[in-house]
This record gives C-alpha cells, structure tokens and sequence, in this order.
C-alpha cells in the first residue's frame, strides 16, 4: 500500500531526522542502526522486552557533514540476547520525549501498526538480494518489491533473515541532470560542507556547482593538459562501450557533499521535501534530456517512502561495486596509475569512498573501522567557514585508499561471507592495461581460512564468479587487443591466476560442500548450478546472479548473447575446452514461463533464495519490479 508522504517543507523548521533509521547489522546481543539527522539528537532506543537504552557517546557516534546533517551511528550492545525468531517492536524517541517514529516519521510504519519491528532469524533460511538501483533508469524501483514482500507477511518465520546489497547501491558517476540540480539544492538547504579543490579547473566546491559546466559537461573542468587525456576520458568522457552499453559520467560527483546528498536522496521521501529545485539554463538538446529525466526520477522519489519502510524493517548488509565510487573502479594496473596519480580524480574516488565509508561500509562490520571512522569525525569538526579542511580530507582518502578491511564474515548458519573484489586485485605484471584479477593471493589465502570446516557457505561476490561465457569471451578478446575499459572486463576467469585459486579453494577438502554465491553487477539475472570435477563428492555450488534493482541490459542485446551463448557452449561444443571451465559442469537453471530456450532473465526487481536446513537453495526467485508474477529459477529436474 502506497505510503502517506509530507508536502515540500522548504520554509520551514528542518525536521529531526532526514533519513532512517536503517536497520544494519543486526544481532542478538548487538543492534547496529543507521540515521540521519539535521542536528545532533539526544536519542532513546526502545526495544520490546529490554526497555529504554538512552543513547550516549558510547553507543551513538555522530558525525556532521554539514550545518544541518549529522550522520548517527547507533551500535548498542545488549547484556543478555534477544529471542531469535520473534517479531521484536523498536522505537526511537527523540530529546527524551514520547514522540517516537509514529509521530516524526508515520511513513515508515505498516497498517495500524504504532512501532516498526524486526526478526532475528536463528539460521539463514531465506533472504532477499540485489544490486544496481540507478534512480533515472526507467524501469521500477525493485526494493518497491522488498516492501510488498513485508507487508504481506504477519508471522516472523516468514520475515527473510536479510536483504542483501551486493553493489551499485548509488551511481555516483552516472547521475541524471535532475538528480544533480536537487544535490546541489539539498547542499544548499542543508549548509553540507564545501571543499577546496585542487587541480580542477575551479578552485573550490563552490565555482564547481555554479559554474555553467556543472551540468552535463564536467569533463571541461578537468585541467586541460595534454597528460591528463586519459583521465578526462576515464572520468568524464563517458568512455564508450557499444558492445554491452554506454556510460553517461558528464555529471559526475566531485565533492563529498555531492556524494553525502545522494544517499540521503536515493533512501528517503523526507529530503525530497525540503527541496525545489527548477532546471538550470541549458540548450534545447539538453532540456529535453532533462525533462525525460525528470519523469524518471519523479516516479523514483514517489515510492521512496515504501522503501525506507523496508529498510527500517529488515536488517541491511552491503558491498560496494564499482558505481559506487567511480565506473571501471580498480579495472587494471594502468587505470590505478592513471586516477591515483592525479590529486583531482584522486580526491574523486576519496570522496565517494568517504560517503561509503559513512552510509554503508560502518553498518555491515562496526568493529573494523574504529581508526578510519575517529579520522572522520576530526574531518567533521576541521571545517571553517563552510569548508572541510584540505590536509584532513587527502589524510583519511590516503588512509581509506589503504584500507583493507572492507570485507566481512557474518556468523550465521550457513556462514556469510561477504568479499571486497574492488580493492585486493591481483595486479598483471606483465601488462598494466591487463584486468586484474578479482581478489590477490592474500585476499584469496583469507577467503579459503573464512571457509575452512563450515559444512555450508554463502558467498557474496559483487561480480559473478560464473558468469556468461559468451560475454566473458568478447570480454577476453577486447582485453587481448588492449581495449579492456571498452567492454568492463571485470570476471574471475579474466585472470589466470584469480581463477585458478578461486578453483582450488572451491576443491579443498575442508572447505564446504555446499556454496551459494550470491553476485550482482551485470544487469540481468540467472542461475548456474555448478560441479567442480576431481573432488570427491562434490562441491555442489550455485551461482545466483540478481541484477538490477532498478537497472536492466539492452534487451534485443541480451536476447543475442543469451541464444548465442547456447548455440556456441552448449555441453558438446569444443569452445568448452578452450576456457577455463574445463574442470566444472555447468548446469542452468531456467526462468519459469520464459520463452524457449532462455536462460538470462532481463527484468529489474530483486532476488530471494530460499536456503534448506544443509544450506543449498530450495527456491530461487526474481520478483519483477514491473509489477509481473515472481519468476521462479527451475532447476534441470523441474524443467518441462
């Protein structure tokens, strides 16, 4: 049911919370929130059968990022646990008055319900997963099907355990002019803090909103030198792919308040209100693309209020992917020396990974960030005048360049292990224009002690370790010739050395015998079941690929790939012996109802897998954002 949202309140009072709460990691013992408020609260969490818990400095960090927004990170620790599989009613009271969420934020509540509710599942039976939610794509907004889901549910067994994020949860490279003239609005209302600029045409965030390039045309506040023609390329010129698609970065986000703007845009009704923004002065060609992107982006923020509902139902886990940050993120040797070797892009991705850091990153494993989150808040209280001070900024973006804890393990039965491919690749040596691989030796070495002696795993990899091998081939091709950036050559088996050890791994003897891997990124959905050869009794694994949330593949094109791929590597086609994939079988499953033959399924919406007590999956479905029934993945033995 449509929720009830506020009219535009631009003249008056700010409200108290601009966002959230999102529910994050949750546990037992430990409850992890997320909010945004337009000044420091004095908060009080309600938890049915624990009672008041007034929020001090200990259990709610808060950290400005402009006048009027404070991010608050919630981490309460509970002496005694919670009961797992129990619908539990939470509130948050704010100055220690009675008004909870009722009262300031009734949007996010079900029916005649007076307080939002969680479940802690004791195993992991089912959950929901996507990735790519780009606001000004014209297809339905897919976490619109996350609250349709929670609304029909009344018994907590029936709550799935979590949703999982698995990349692209913004496009900070690819944003709608729309999109852009309401950040910039919502810096302004909100006061979010400027920055000083370094070699940019403009000296500051202030001379980049206002100057007559800002919309459309970025790539012209690049410094125009002869060696930085690649990374205006890279990072503004929307560097083309007609094979798969085209990226759009001509309204790239620079600044931090940019980056902070859009996430309180894309998960909350509430910032909407505060803004009216009117179109900038732009030439005939470009107001029509505005005015298109303007009715995409109107229908995305009318259903913002169903989704922040979710999020403040269903605990959230996340990873990042290259949209995220920047496209091609980390793509090869050559594209690091390139953006890093620049203190303009380097302040770019800096940025981006800041507001990652702060928005999501922190939710999904607290206890890694204490030091880069202290260097944050002494960010918060550098600035003067309205602006961040520069040598704290390049300080933590060099610290956060660095880091290397972005990954995480959820204790759950079957375990979650969740993998950063964005930031440990395994550098080519031999050729810096190469793809690197996905994970390096270490990373890989970590990944194969995570799995060690647990009889199941779930494993969240934002790209798909199997994916399509049609597409990967054009892939290899276009990497072979020197053209990786053209086609995002990004997969495991683009990396001898990668794939060899990701195979290894998935062959020990004491890893699981069950894998789930959850995957993202591409921009459609499917289903691989997979044996690898040469170990006894198995592993089973399954490969599950939910893309987008609110993105899909040029459809003729994929509908290409999908009857090539099957013609060119059907089972007995000698191609097979000229990939990787050797050492596996291969198994698709196939999309109920789809026309003959098919097996990518093209639809944005989101994923849900339902797990059986030795963790493989006994349903797996796309629920269809366009409003279509969910579509089932059928597996070989429920194929007509």
């Amino acid at each position: 049911m449509p929720v009830t949202l506020p009219l535009p309140n631009t003249h008056s009072a700010l409200p108290p919370v601009l966002v959230g709460p999102l529910l994050r990691r949750m546990e037992p013992t430990r409850l992890v929130l997320w909010l945004v408020g337009s000044r420091a609260l004095d908060l009080t969490l309600q938890v049915q059968g624990v009672g008041d818990i007034r929020l001090d400095n200990g259990q709610c960090t808060v950290i400005a990022v402009g006048a009027h927004a404070f991010v608050h990170l919630i981490d309460v620790q509970l002496d005694s646990a919670l009961p797992r599989d129990e619908l539990i009613e939470y509130d948050l009271l704010i100055d220690a008055q009675a008004n909870g969420i009722a009262e300031w934020a009734p949007h996010l509540l079900y029916g005649e319900a007076r307080r939002p509710n969680f479940v802690l599942r004791s195993r992991i039976d089912q959950l929901l997963h996507g990735s790519c939610r780009k606001p000004h794509h014209p297809a339905a907004d897919g976490l619109l099907c996350v609250d349709r889901l929670l609304a029909a549910q009344h018994a907590a067994e029936d709550r799935p355990a979590l949703l999982m994020m698995t990349g692209d949860q913004v496009y900070a490279d690819d944003v709608a002019g729309p999109m852009l003239r309401a950040i910039h609005a919502l810096i302004e209302r909100l006061g979010l803090f400027g920055e000083h600029l370094e070699g940019a045409v403009v000296s500051d965030s202030a001379k980049l909103y206002e100057h007559p390039a800002s919309y459309y045309h970025r790539a012209d506040l690049l410094p125009a030198l002869e060696s930085n023609e690649t990374l205006r390329e890279r990072f503004f010129g929307g560097a083309r792919k007609p094979i798969f698609t085209s990226s759009n970065a001509d309204n790239h986000l620079v600044t931090f308040a940019e980056v902070m703007a859009m996430y309180l845009l894309v998960w909350s009704p509430t910032a909407w209100t505060l803004i009216t923004p009117q179109a900038p002065a732009l030439n005939a060609q470009r107001s029509q693309r505005y005015a298109l992107e303007q009715t995409r982006l109107d229908a995305f923020h009318s259903g913002l209020g169903q989704v922040a509902r979710a999020l403040a139902h269903l605990p959230t886990l996340m990873m990042f992917d290259d949209h995220d940050i920047t496209d091609d993120w980390n793509l090869s040797a050559q594209w690091e020396q390139t953006a890093y070797g620049h203190p303009f892009s380097r302040r770019i991705i800096g940025n981006a990974l800041i507001a990652y850091l702060l928005c999501q990153g922190w939710g999904n494993n607290p206890d890694a960030f204490d030091a880069v989150l202290a260097k944050a808040a002494a960010l918060s209280t550098s600035e003067h005048d309205g602006h961040l001070d520069k040598r704290v900024q390049d300080d933590l973006i060099d610290d956060l360049l660095k880091f290397q804890q972005w990954h995480y393990v959820l204790p759950a039965t079957p375990a979650l292990v969740v993998i950063d491919t964005r930031t440990r690749r395994w550098r080519s040596e031999m050729n810096l224009k190469q793809p690197s691989g996905l994970l390096d030796w270490e990373a890989l070495s970590e990944l194969q002690q995570e799995l060690l002696d647990h009889p199941s795993a779930i494993i969240v990899s934002p790209a798909p370790i199997f994916g399509v091998k049609l597409i990967e081939t054009v892939q290899r091709v276009f990497s072979w010739c020197g053209y990786p950036l053209l086609v995002d050559a990004e997969n495991w088996m683009a990396h001898r050395g990668a794939a060899q050890v990701i195979l290894n791994i998935f062959r020990h003897s004491r890893t699981p015998g069950n894998y789930v891997v959850l995957s993202g990124d591409v921009h459609y959905s499917f289903v691989y079941e997979v044996l690898i050869r040469h170990r006894q009794a198995g592993p089973r694994i399954w490969q599950i690929t939910s893309s987008g949330i609110k993105n899909e593949f040029p459809r003729a094109l994929l509908e290409w790939f999908d009857r090539l791929n099957r013609w060119l590597y059907s089972p007995r086609s000698p191609l097979n012996w000229l990939t990787k994939r050797r050492r596996m079988r291969i198994v698709p499953h196939v999309p109920e109802h789809a026309e003959a033959g098919e097996r990518l399924w093209n639809s944005a919406g989101i994923g849900q897998v339902f797990f059986n007590d030795q963790g493989q999956p006994q349903a797996i479905y796309q629920h269809n954002a366009n409003g279509a029934p969910k579509t089932r993945m059928l597996a070989p033995e429920h194929q007509d």
